[in-house]
């Protein structure tokens, strides 16, 4: 009898410790990717290109504008190549006003949850 009250209290034991270290990977494996993306964020910034806009043509054909320093130019981009289409002057360019606001996956979250509450009901 008292020695399957010690297994049952190592086995709870082995499972905490394995579940602590699983926490502790997970964190470290966080905070690495958040410094990744933060330093190759930095190293983007004040950078001389920007894609302005994509289109897909087809499943693997896309139509871009870039701007590339002062000028603008539409590419045409395929499997294999990539082709200049025409430069286009700053007048020319149409930016969009998004009226939808900029999502992040928490607010995605939250909102996958709430209607998962909300079903429940």
């Amino acid at each position: 009898m008292l020695l399957t009250g010690m297994s049952k209290a190592d086995g709870y034991l082995q499972f905490i410790t394995v579940l602590l270290l699983f926490v502790f990977v997970l964190a470290i494996t966080y905070i690495t990717t958040r410094w990744i993306a933060n330093y190759q964020k930095g190293k983007a910034a004040g950078s001389n290109l920007e894609v302005i806009e994509t289109m897909r043509i087809t499943s693997n054909k896309y139509l871009e504008i870039v701007r590339a320093g002062n000028k603008y130019l539409v590419i045409a981009i395929g499997k294999d190549e990539v082709h200049m289409m025409a430069e286009l002057s700053e007048d020319e360019i149409v930016y969009l006003k998004e009226d939808r606001p900029q999502m992040d996956f928490k607010s995605i979250l939250d909102k996958l949850k709430e209607h998962g509450a909300k079903n429940d009901d």
